[in-house]
């Protein structure tokens, strides 16, 4: 195969305001928001979010029986909103566990034979197991847990890279009633020890170690320096996945294939309500400690397996594939959401370019992938490689592309739609929150495709686009926000109502303010412009990153790029362009001034950065989202504030680097 190539061809120009996509009658036809909408007797999906902006209640539960998920108790009423718009009271009265609609509702169906999960690794080793073969493996270890003590309530870091036995234990904790803290796998003892502490969480789940790149990396000497500061921890469990030894403390760590060995075959789950928790996933703030949102049995779960139905089309017949990471709440969305719907799901354990630039093309080949899910960032960092990488495999299985974590720029969104897609696919855009359980907004099968837009609100999500005054604004950025209730939405910060309230409800009465700018376009397509905390103001103009960022990549040497706000005497903010090159272009200063007045020839001369850095790389967290408060921080020589889902800390330095030498002695 080939290597990296300058030679390969540009990308061509796209023209954002183009309809792209067009969705046929066939399409159509067979898409589930389709037929949920018809079934209704509604004859569009605006008919269907009147009605949803009117009666939330009625929209979540006309989606749960159109869903088909198995009540152990039927809930009386599907919305309680007396506590207030903070506090939703959803499925009143109702049992549910998810880890059962996951599992045991397929295996009663008699589908219990069908593939529920393929696995692959760094190496290549793979491994599949069907419905019946993961719910045993659940019961199992959710028996052997409960030998060990853990009780419903009781909260457990779960510290495992992409494996089978990752989703194995998240479902196994959902039966227990047990509340489970995803972490990333490449965490520090830090992160992990800040998160173990927050939740009081008596029991880790952890590997001996990972594969990455070739190379293992080991996970239970980061483990065991992580419980060491967090002395609520009584227990490890330890996956053997490398068999590289290590150190064991008697008393307190077992092995998980001993742990299993040991365990009865048969588990009755837990009971467990509608609103019980069963998540606390952490999000990194500027400042302070992670957040950890709260979600409970019949939230998030219901919402992933919701979006990825209405908006990914997904069902029985699909096999989802989503590179992530379980920290990422992404990872939770894949495995709950993908199997409530009866689904395969792909978990790999590997990175996109190892072993050669095509890994995640042959994964979608050799598992027959129907629905193919990606950050933009990765896809920015592989259009750079010889077309043959591509071009090389056969992924006629699919059907459906995903896109989500950051904003797009146009030329990776055209060269995603024509390299993957062969220009006949929809790029399903979706941005929502770790604390919102999935996407705000979205597109769906039915309408068509503008690069890089979102059609508008996620089905039964009622959101807007507002002023500073919290009146609705079109065609300019404003905030985007949410005037009703949504399932998924968090139960609040795990012991902190005031800083939930504070974050999300203070700035507008009853109104979700999400902290994103927006646009809404004269064709009613949506855009997100970026984290409003992260937006520039440059000459009195309100400006998105993501819009600067598209300007630069418009350069053909540029493949990446990252904008923040810097403080300027004049014009009070100016733009400081942070840019990745294509291979085989000579980073210079020549080239730096091309970028600059690249951008002003897109955005106004305004707009024009004040300067244009070449850099290496930008600091990513591991599922490739930028990390602009952490370049902005860097750059102005500021506290960095939580690092800990930082991938690449050499970029922080170089960009470090760069505004030292910028700053007056």
């Amino acid at each position: 195969m080939p290597n990296s190539s300058p030679d390969a061809a540009p990308a061509r120009r796209v023209d954002p305001n183009a309809i792209a996509w067009t969705p046929t009658p066939e399409v159509i036809a067979r898409s589930r928001l389709h037929r949920f909408v018809h079934s209704l007797g509604l004859d569009s999906t605006a008919q269907l979010q009147l009605r949803a902006a009117a009666d939330p209640g009625w929209y979540w539960d006309a989606a749960v029986r159109d869903l088909g998920f198995v009540w152990s108790r039927p809930y009386t009423r599907a919305l309680d909103r007396s506590a207030g718009p903070a506090w939703p009271h959803w499925f009143v009265d109702g049992e549910f566990n998810y880890a059962a609609n996951a599992l045991d509702r397929w295996v009663a169906a008699g589908s219990g034979e069908r593939t529920a999960l393929i696995w692959e690794g760094d190496d290549g080793a793979t491994r599949t197991l069907s419905f019946a073969a993961l719910l045993a493996e659940t019961d199992r270890f959710a028996a052997a847990l409960r030998g060990l003590g853990v009780r419903k309530g009781d909260r457990v870091g779960v510290f495992l890279p992409m494996l089978a036995e990752t989703a194995i234990a998240m479902l196994a904790l959902a039966k227990l009633g047990a509340i489970f803290l995803p972490m990333f796998s490449g965490f520090g003892p830090d992160a992990i020890a800040a998160r173990l502490r927050d939740a009081e969480a008596n029991l880790l789940i952890c590997a001996d170690g990972a594969r990455r790149r070739g190379h293992t990396v080991p996970m239970k000497t980061t483990a065991d320096a992580a419980v060491a500061l967090a002395p609520s921890v009584a227990r490890v469990v330890v996956l053997r996945r490398t068999g590289e030894p290590v150190p064991m403390t008697p008393g307190r760590d077992v092995w998980w294939h001993d742990l299993v060995a040991a365990a009865p075959t048969g588990f009755t789950a837990e009971p467990t309500a509608a609103d019980d928790p069963y998540m606390i996933i952490y999000t990194s703030g500027t400042t302070g400690r992670p957040k950890g949102a709260v979600h409970v049995q019949a939230g998030f779960p219901i919402k992933a397996a919701h979006d990825l139905a209405y908006c990914f089309d997904l069902g029985p017949a699909d096999t989802l594939f989503w590179l992530t990471d379980l920290g990422w709440m992404m990872g939770p969305w894949l495995i709950g959401g993908g199997l409530m719907l009866g689904a395969a799901i792909i978990m790999f354990e590997g990175v996109p370019d190892y072993p050669a630039p095509d890994r995640l093309w042959r994964l979608v080949e050799r598992h027959r992938a129907t629905v193919f899910g990606v950050a933009p960032t990765a896809i920015r960092a592989l259009m750079g490689k010889d077309p043959a990488w591509t071009r090389g495999a056969d992924l006629s299985s699919l059907r459906i592309l995903g896109s989500t974590g950051e904003t797009w720029n146009p030329d990776p969104w055209d060269w995603y739609f024509r390299e993957i897609g062969g220009g006949r696919l929809p790029i399903i855009n979706y941005s929502g929150g770790t604390e919102t359980g999935g996407g705000l907004v979205g597109c769906d099968p039915l309408h068509p495709l503008k690069p890089c837009a979102f059609t508008g609100p996620v089905s039964g999500t009622i959101a807007d686009v507002v002023d500073d005054a919290g009146q609705p604004l079109r065609g300019a950025v404003g905030e985007l926000v949410v005037r009703q209730p949504w399932v998924g939405m968090t139960h609040g910060f795990w012991r902190d109502d005031e800083r939930y309230r504070e974050t999300y409800w203070n700035r507008f009465p009853g109104v979700w303010v999400h902290g994103d700018w927006a646009e809404i376009d004269a064709d009613g397509f949506w855009f997100i412009r970026g984290r409003s905390d992260d937006t520039l103001k440059v000459a009195g103009k309100r400006v998105g990153p993501a819009e600067v960022e598209s300007a630069a990549v418009a350069h053909p040497a540029v493949q990446e790029a990252a904008a923040i706000g810097a403080p300027h005497p004049i014009k009070g903010e100016c733009a400081i362009v942070f840019a990745v090159l294509r291979p085989g272009a000579d980073a210079s200063a020549d080239l730096a001034e091309e970028i600059r007045q690249t951008v002003a020839a897109r955005l106004g001369a305004a707009m024009r950065p004040e300067r244009v850095h070449l850099v290496a790389d930008l600091p990513k967290t591991r599922n490739a989202k930028i990390m602009r408060r952490v370049i902005r921080a860097a750059y102005l020589g500021q506290s960095l504030g939580d690092m800990t889902a930082l991938e690449n800390p050499a970029a922080v330095d170089e960009i470090a680097r760069a505004g030292a030498a910028s700053r007056p002695d």
